[in-house]
């Protein structure tokens, strides 16, 4: 078989989240319950009415395009964009064309072309019945349009730069960005060839998980190669995924640019960002948050793993929660990579059943810094966690009352450890015979008979002379 060259360029629209939708003051909310509740005659179209931009929206966008290092647009103005299907009630889309707000940029290694906003669609229900039914909720609430330059070529970079994209939208606060709710959808273009010159390109569109997206763009690599390989042609369509059998499949033949027939909206102004007196970028770049590779390169220095450094960015309220414990941190004893070892292995599976907003940083802290302090045992803290972090408690008082502070003291633990050596003969003539192990078993029964409280290494010295 011949070697061929995938070619994939990646679109994302994201629902941005404002109060009222792009033009109108409708409520922004398209996961209403009640179907149609939230429109109006502008967002419906009706003869007569006017559009009026949504500023948010439009300082969202420009806010993505700090974030990604973009050119930001000095002036730019929206557009009609014409085709006529029922979930979009004006027979065209207002987006922008020609003058984008955002140009150019880079995430996770892959370079962008533009970021543009627009209105997103209606939702179309085709199983409610006999026929179709149109939820118009959806209909004019702020979309943005990220495009990428064409210069991904296999599955997981694409799934790398979506899970990326994703991240940067919910810490800059513009999108919750739920694949599974539609608030972001990814379309992939994909074209393959032998030589450095772009094969014919098919759309796949409506992508909703990291996992679709690569597994449609590997199995639309291999569909086009087989179809080369059997004489045929690609044709340039837009396809549809569908996730129960693992193919794509023909949705309609691909439009052009002058399709669309995009034109000015002569109901709404251009825009100048250079004079706009409404639209501050000085304050936008004030108001933004520490970025995802500004967060790796701080943890980082403070010494996390690469693993727990994702783990706790990839959750905005776990990563509010660390940067508390941060705040709270005082002991010398104590470094931010044990909070984080803890926070990791021993917070987040407690998450299941608690909310992280119940836990308390301040009592997460004051456990953590009774281990550093050899006060309490590992064990012991990892017992105690989740009762004194979600129900707000002092843990070196309940480990007082409970006598599970740490035992250093020889004179105490002699006895325990006498009690061991004669209880379990088998163990301790197998640690004489040479079987290190044994001592091991003989250690965590002295554990278990002091509820945690003795000091591991104390005791494992005191085993070792007594049985001498």
């Amino acid at each position: 078989m011949k070697t061929y060259k995938p070619t994939i360029g990646i679109e994302v629209h994201a629902e941005l989240k404002t109060e009222t939708k792009m033009f109108c003051n409708s409520k922004n909310d398209p996961h209403a319950s009640e179907p149609n509740s939230h429109v109006c005659p502008v967002c419906m179209a009706h003869p007569g009415t006017l559009p009026v931009i949504n500023k948010k929206a439009v300082e969202q966008v420009l806010q993505v395009g700090l974030a990604l290092g973009s050119e930001l647009a000095s002036y730019t103005e929206f557009d009609r964009k014409n085709y006529f299907y029922p979930d979009i009630p004006k027979g065209y889309q207002i987006s922008q064309y020609e003058y984008p707000l955002v140009k150019g940029g880079e995430l996770a290694g892959v370079e962008i072309t533009r970021v543009h906003l627009e209105e997103d669609t209606a939702r179309s229900l085709h199983d409610q019945g006999d026929g179709s039914i149109v939820d118009y909720n959806r209909a004019g609430v702020p979309l943005m349009e990220l495009v990428t330059e064409p210069v991904v070529h296999d599955s997981k970079t694409a799934g790398k730069f979506a899970k990326e994209l994703q991240l940067l939208l919910r810490t800059l606060g513009v999108s919750d960005a739920n694949m599974e709710k539609g608030e972001m959808r990814v379309e992939a273009n994909i074209s393959v060839s032998e030589t450095d010159t772009f094969g014919t390109k098919v759309e796949v569109k409506n992508l909703n998980s990291f996992k679709s997206v690569e597994s449609a763009i590997e199995y639309e690599i291999k569909r086009q190669i087989e179809l080369i390989e059997e004489g045929g042609s690609v044709v340039q369509e837009t396809r549809g995924w569908d996730e129960s059998k693992g193919k794509t499949f023909s949705q309609r033949v691909k439009e052009s640019a002058d399709d669309y027939r995009y034109f000015p909206d002569p109901d709404l102004p251009s825009l100048n960002l250079n004079i706009a007196s409404n639209i501050k970028i000085s304050r936008i770049k004030e108001n933004m948050p520490m970025l995802p590779n500004q967060k790796r390169v701080s943890y980082s220095e403070l010494g996390l793993t690469t693993e727990q450094t994702e783990i706790i960015i990839s959750d905005l309220k776990l990563d509010a929660f660390f940067n508390s414990i941060l705040a709270i941190q005082s002991s010398d004893t104590c470094t931010p990579k044990l909070y984080a070892n803890y926070v990791v292995t021993d917070l987040i599976p407690h998450l299941s059943t608690n909310s992280i907003e119940e836990a308390n940083p301040t009592s997460f802290v004051s456990l953590i810094d009774l281990v550093s302090q050899d006060k309490i045992t590992s064990r012991v803290a990892k017992d105690l966690l989740p009762e004194v972090v979600f129900d707000s408690l002092d843990p070196a008082a309940v480990a007082e009352e409970r006598g599970l502070l740490q035992s250093n003291s020889e004179e105490d633990l002699i006895p325990v450890v006498d009690t061991i050596i004669s209880e379990n003969q088998t163990a301790v003539d197998e640690y004489k015979s040479g079987k290190e192990a044994s001592i091991q078993f003989l250690v965590g029964q002295g554990m278990k008979a002091t509820k945690g409280s003795a000091n591991p290494k104390v005791l494992i010295e005191l085993l070792k002379n007594r049985i001498k």
